[in-house]
């Protein structure tokens, strides 16, 4: 991936088809963070990345359970910080384990668990909401600690 690839999609199905585009680019320990507002269409990304990692069942967005699994290529964990409050809820979920894993995980609002988030995370910022064409930009995060 490049430093920063940016994008604009018009459509529901444009944005799943440029998470499926990122999923080739996958693999094992891979993390991608989704930034976002509600609504920009952070699900419909990764709902095109989850297809493009194998798994066969739709994602759907985990808000109330926090983690979803799913079996593709790798295993995949979906991970919403939506209703989190702090840090340390995130830690007694097993989020810190899920980002050191040999899957890929998948982080909906990741503004929330910064500091836990491994260097080399890709970094998805959606900007637009409702009807609004999206711009996605992706880039690798370089978060030296």
């Amino acid at each position: 991936m490049a430093t920063t690839t940016e994008l604009r999609t018009t459509s529901a199905e444009q944005t799943e088809a440029a998470g499926e585009r990122l999923a080739a680019a996958l693999g094992p320990g891979d993390v991608v963070a989704l930034v976002g507002e509600l609504g920009a269409g952070k699900t419909c990304f990764i709902q095109g990345l989850v297809r493009g990692l194998g798994a066969t069942t739709r994602a759907t967005s985990p808000t109330f359970v926090l983690i979803n699994q799913y079996r593709g290529r790798v295993p995949i964990y979906h991970v919403d910080a939506y209703r989190t409050q702090s840090l340390g809820e995130l830690f007694d979920i097993g989020v810190a384990e899920l980002l050191s894993s040999d899957g890929v995980t998948i982080v909906e609002w990741a503004e929330m668990l910064l500091p836990l988030l491994p260097s080399g995370t890709i970094e998805v910022r959606i900007a637009g909401v409702g009807d609004e064409p999206r711009t996605i930009t992706m880039r690798r995060l370089d978060l030296a600690r």
